[in-house]
């Protein structure tokens, strides 16, 4: 038995060697192609994309994909900071959701920027602080986050990608016992997603809308004995507050959908999607109308989004994400036929769909 271990540590110690040997051989090519590329963009996400595809369909287990993913998406962070650390804004403050979606797109070689709103994430990249941020975007439960989708319309930036994220939600107090908490703190969001969960246990607490759950926990920190946050396992090992109940969430499939915001136009990395958003003019059919390109050539619509417009009472833009990348060809048929259509068209940015 011990001849058996000693032979698989062995084994285990010389691919190890092997591989921090390949892990700098990778690194030292990293920083070569960094010289060559200069100035341009320190981030290619196409190409980030066509390599963990690549990586995912060649793999034999019995490491799953998720973990495939995982590990490549760190080795090409650390690759990447060699040419140039970026820095990517969130809503913060440390421990959000957000942040955890920052690490899952980036790794965790990039210098993270927590921000007090959306609207600052937006602010800070347009600054020139941060050189990319990420924003919540959608909720498998709750639906879309309203202002994510105005300040898509209003901004110049452009979306460079998406990152998919399961999002658990536990509840976390100095209490020891759930009986005396009488008041729970959690971005409304995360309060929507837990509300059966909370009917059914907590009742009569009053539920507590904040900025973000990391915000919550402060809170609840703060207030001590019947105060509570609803926040991820992560946020509460970061901040050390105890948790009373994990996996909260009404939905055990619960996703929360993110964009990635930057001034970079991406190239087509084989499995695309685009961003749109438009308007049509108030008359029967119009709607209807809008869609008809799409059919004619042949690109699927994945979401279509209702958000009220700032030109006059019951107006409407309508957000869609199509598959494809906006300069494939029957792409760039659809956008041609529906500009001519649309009142308004504004095409918010082609990415690689979530790997």
């Amino acid at each position: 038995m011990k001849d058996e271990l000693k032979k698989y540590r062995e084994q285990i110690d010389l691919i190890d060697e092997n591989l921090l040997n390949l892990f700098n051989q990778r690194a030292s090519l990293a920083k070569q192609i960094g010289h060559y590329k200069g100035k341009n963009a320190v981030l290619r996400p196409e190409r980030e994309a066509q390599i963990l595809r690549h990586m995912v369909s060649n793999n034999p287990g019995p490491l799953p994909s998720q973990s495939i993913t995982q590990l490549f998406t760190e080795v090409m962070s650390h690759c990447r900071a060699l040419e140039s650390q970026l820095c990517v804004a969130f809503l913060g403050p440390s421990g959000t959701f957000s942040q955890e979606a920052v690490e899952k797109r980036f790794g965790h070689a990039v210098l993270s920027k927590p921000c007090v709103s959306i609207d600052e994430v937006f602010q800070t990249v347009e600054s020139g602080e941060a050189n990319y941020g990420v924003v919540p975007v959608e909720n498998s439960t709750e639906g879309a986050i309203g202002r994510t989708l105005d300040l898509l319309l209003q901004s110049q930036l452009k979306v460079c990608g998406e990152v998919m994220l399961p999002v658990h939600q536990c509840l976390m107090s100095q209490a020891t016992d759930i009986s005396v908490i009488n008041k729970v703190f959690s971005h409304s969001q995360s309060l929507g997603q837990c509300q059966v969960w909370l009917n059914s246990n907590l009742p009569n607490a009053e539920r507590v809308p904040v900025g973000s759950n990391a915000q919550a926990i402060l809170l609840a920190l703060e207030q001590q004995a019947d105060s509570a946050a609803i926040a991820s396992a992560k946020a509460a090992k970061n901040y050390d507050i105890p948790l009373l109940a994990q996996n909260i969430e009404d939905d055990p499939r619960n996703t929360t959908r993110f964009l990635v915001i930057g001034n970079q136009d991406v190239a087509p990395s084989g499995k695309d999607k685009t961003s749109l958003v438009m308007s049509a003019p108030n008359r029967p059919g119009a709607v209807y109308e809008l869609l008809a390109p799409l059919a004619k050539n042949d690109v699927s619509m994945t979401k279509l989004e209702s958000r009220p417009a700032r030109s006059g009472m019951w107006e409407y833009m309508f957000y869609m994400d199509i598959e494809g990348h906006q300069h494939e060809p029957k792409v760039v048929a659809a956008l041609v036929e529906l500009k001519q259509i649309a009142a308004f068209v504004k095409t918010l940015g082609s990415y690689p769909a979530t790997v």
